[in-house]
């Protein structure tokens, strides 16, 4: 059982930039692809990012060339950079995890959520 822990979430004026982190216990962290997702009010929970095994990544059209997702494996960690962010961005963000090599829309693990919240 892995357990997600993020953090790195606030409020933020657009054009501004945060970087999430999620720390993972519990689990081999290699073995799992990881992404993160964000749900708004009102919306369906979306993915963000992707990053599978092999260290590919993968990026929802509107946060292209903004944010980076990474991974440190030393730290069991993953992140997620945000940068030239958008009112629009605004969410609950999400980390997550699934046994295997890519990323779904359904993964096996899942983080409490942090906020994020972009001003304009």
């Amino acid at each position: 059982q892995v357990q997600l822990v993020e953090s790195g979430g606030g409020l933020v004026q657009a054009g501004g930039s945060l970087r999430l982190s999620c720390a993972a216990s519990g689990g081999t962290f290699s073995s799992y692809a990881l992404g993160w997702f964000r749900q708004a009010p009102g919306k369906e929970r979306e993915v963000v990012a992707t990053l599978n095994r092999s260290g590919g990544s993968g990026y929802v059209d509107s946060v292209k060339g903004r944010f980076t997702i990474s991974r440190d494996s030393a730290r069991n960690t993953v992140y997620l950079q945000m940068d030239s962010l958008k009112p629009e961005d605004t969410a609950v963000y999400y980390c997550a995890a699934r046994t295997g090599s890519v990323l779904t829309k359904n993964p096996d693990f899942w983080g409490q959520g942090t906020q994020v919240t972009v001003s304009s």
